[in-house]
């Protein structure tokens, strides 16, 4: 901290803005990003640091409220809620008026910038952008390399599209909001929109990489990657529709973009709640008269291919057959001792490894036994590690990256595990989770409906006992992509209109501080229903993809109204019926005792 401040110093900052992030604004960084870590030693993946002269607060977050006051030392940063107080309230009572406070303009997004800009203006506090990082400065040694995996292709059979059809797709979508080309920083949308995956990020198949694509389908897309990650194949698969463009040359590319379209007199399109802002800057420097627009891959992203649902039902079959063997071996051996959250983690891994298509977790699995499992996005670690002793609750969130043949996927699955014998208290409130988890697995709605509409379905449940959960009940998935997609969401914010072919999460939870977590978490997909009769809109439901049993030891069926029954029956059922035949006997007698109706 001390080395901090003296860079801070030298550059006549006040203070400095740490974020969770990188350069291409990604959910998850690699190693080298990882500078919030290197700071403070908060592992969540979402937060916020501001350094002043004299204090510091670290700051996430409802999921992270417990993980920020465990890593955190209270001799070098206050914590606070990211989302309900937020650092630009921090600021304005703790920064000297007129303060200088520096940020990276490339680790924040125009959005970002303007709102904290907004909010500090009342104090004439600046924002001012910090170039070099401070941080980078003196985070010298033992930092990571880059990472530097090769490109794949992500196969066209599975995508649905081709990489000219996406291509002339977003053209067009360009053309329509009036923009001469657009920059893409997601890796995800890149990837998505060329066919192809990477090896840059854990947990996520891609490579960091950015884009432009103009909206002159005839223009190839100028892809910024490094040459040395793409084989012969990939040349091959983009020949004709994308180049390659060193990194180093990328602020090159942004400036003879700009001059050309201010030739056009026409504008370039950015995200501004996911582009740098450095990118912003350098191309209104160059001359560029920029409009904020959408990422224009995150909504077709979003809607998956009639190949992509069928291999992500087959990722997910895949994925059921090591969840269902873990549990069974969780059911056999937890009840003994011995076992903890990391061996518990370990030996689900280790079953998912057993299939060939498992490529990876999709994120860090959450195994968090009694007290650990109210922490919403806990990891363990050597010194939180818990070991399973009963009674209690274990909390199992995790999930797998599947690409293999016919079966390419992303999985996202949380069971809330008896070990021992559960309360009663666990029972009600597993229970009432169960309940909110069937409402909107259950649920018609017309199309144009938002997550936000239907999100309080996941909750009634809990809120007539005056209970709820401070997260999302639900957020998008990929299809072999990030585990958490934008487009739709099922919370108070999701504001997008879910439609059909859309993959989310339907999770909800209750948590006891100190004592334990309960979530039931299963991926659905948004399929159409019948029409209204009423109006004859289209409806819509969900299919739940995800195949593993709920633990009927927590579950209080008098609670349960026969509608309820019959939807956890018949779901049972499919779980048994879709999985048995690819289990050994032993673990299928299990299965069939679990699934067993009410």
């Amino acid at each position: 901290m001390r080395a901090l401040r003296a860079q801070m110093k030298t550059q006549n900052l006040e203070g400095f803005i740490i974020p969770r992030a990188d350069e291409f604004q990604g959910e998850f960084v690699p190693p080298r990003a990882e500078r919030l870590k290197f700071l403070t030693g908060f592992t969540g993946s979402a937060g916020i640091a501001v350094v002043l002269a004299e204090k510091a607060v670290l700051m996430s977050d409802g999921r992270y409220t417990i993980q920020l006051k465990a890593q955190t030392d209270p001799d070098f940063f206050e914590t606070g809620d990211s989302v309900k107080e937020g650092p630009e309230n921090w600021l304005i009572s703790n920064a000297p008026e007129g303060a200088r406070i520096g940020y990276d303009p490339w680790l924040h997004t125009p959005r970002q910038i303007e709102k904290l800009q907004s909010a500090l203006s009342a104090r004439k506090i600046t924002l001012t952008p910090a170039v070099p990082n401070p941080l980078d400065e003196i985070w010298t040694q033992d930092r990571p390399e880059s990472p530097g995996r090769n490109l794949e292709i992500f196969p066209e059979h599975i995508a649905g599209k081709t990489l000219a059809q996406k291509k002339k797709h977003i053209a067009q979508t360009l053309r329509d909001q009036g923009a001469f080309a657009s920059v893409l920083t997601l890796p995800d949308s890149v990837c998505w929109l060329l066919n192809i995956r990477g090896g840059d990020v854990e947990f996520l198949p891609v490579a960091l990489c950015r884009a432009v694509i103009y909206a002159e389908e005839v223009r190839p897309v100028s892809l910024v990657v490094e040459a040395e990650k793409c084989p012969a194949d990939i040349l091959a698969h983009i020949k004709g529709e994308a180049e390659i463009v060193e990194p180093q040359a990328f602020l090159s590319v942004l400036h003879a973009l700009a001059r050309e379209a201010h030739a056009q007199n026409l504008p370039v399109a950015l995200d501004f709640a996911h582009v740098s802002q450095a990118v912003l800057t350098h191309l209104e420097t160059a001359g560029a008269r920029v409009i904020d627009r959408n990422d224009p891959c995150i909504a077709p992203k979003a809607i998956k291919s009639g190949a992509e649902q069928e291999a992500i039902r087959k990722a997910h079959v895949q994925d059921g057959v090591a969840i269902v063997k873990f549990l069974r071996w969780l059911d056999s051996e937890a009840p003994k001792g011995g076992q903890s959250e990391i061996s518990a983690e370990e030996k689900l891994r280790a079953f998912r490894q057993e299939r060939s298509s498992f490529k990876g977790d999709s994120f860090s699995t959450i195994a968090g036994f009694a007290a650990n499992g109210a922490i919403v996005h806990y990891r363990a670690d050597e010194q939180s590690n818990a070991v399973i002793t009963p009674p209690g609750l274990l909390l199992v969130d995790s999930g797998g990256q599947y690409a293999e043949d016919a079966v390419y996927g992303t999985t996202d699955i949380t069971r809330t595990l008896a070990i021992g014998s559960p309360t009663p208290e666990m029972r009600r409130h597993f229970t009432l989770v169960l309940q909110g988890h069937i409402a909107l697995a259950r649920a018609h709605f017309p199309e144009g409906t938002t997550g936000a509409q239907i999100d309080a379905l996941a909750r009634q449940p809990l809120w007539r006992e005056g209970l709820d959960f401070a997260h999302g009940t639900g957020h998008g998935v990929g299809c072999y992509l990030g585990v958490h997609e934008a487009a739709a969401s099922i919370s108070p914010r999701g504001k997008d209109a879910l439609k059909s072919g859309m993959l989310l999460s339907n999770e909800p939870g209750y948590y006891k501080e100190g004592a334990y977590g309960i979530r039931i978490e299963s991926l659905v997909l948004v399929r159409e229903a019948e029409l209204c009769r009423e109006t004859g809109a289209q409806m819509l439901r969900f299919e739940t993809v995800t195949l593993a049993p709920i633990d009927r030891r927590l579950i209080e069926a008098a609670m349960l109204t026969d509608a309820e029954r019959a939807w956890l029956d018949s779901y049972h059922l499919e779980v048994y019926e879709k999985l048995a035949p690819l289990l050994d006997p032993e673990t299928k007698t299990w299965l069939r005792t679990q699934t067993r109706p009410l």
